[in-house]
């Protein structure tokens, strides 16, 4: 799991640059928690954007675990993870 911040190269709040920034997380760590993306690439609302890649064809899994916020308090996340990726790698 990468758990560094690094300068984004592409950090509009568009939801196509938002899908972009997981599809290239995912690419890179294959899995990703809700937290990770809030806080690694300023994403929002993670699971509207996995939506959104798995109608693009992402072959994305969900499933649950509990992890710590920057506070120390324990939630309930989604983590996703990447099984394939669509031929045409759109986002």
């Amino acid at each position: 799991m990468n758990t560094q911040t690094k300068p984004q190269k592409n950090h509009s709040n568009s939801a196509s640059s938002q899908r972009a920034r997981i599809a290239d997380y995912l690419i890179e760590n294959i899995r990703a928690t809700t937290i990770e993306l809030r806080e690694i690439l300023d994403i929002m609302h993670p699971a509207g954007r996995i939506k959104e890649l798995k109608a693009k064809g992402w072959d994305i899994v969900t499933h649950w675990e509990y992890h710590p916020t920057a506070c120390g308090k324990i939630h309930r996340v989604g983590v996703y993870v990447l099984f394939k990726i669509p031929k045409d790698k759109r986002v």
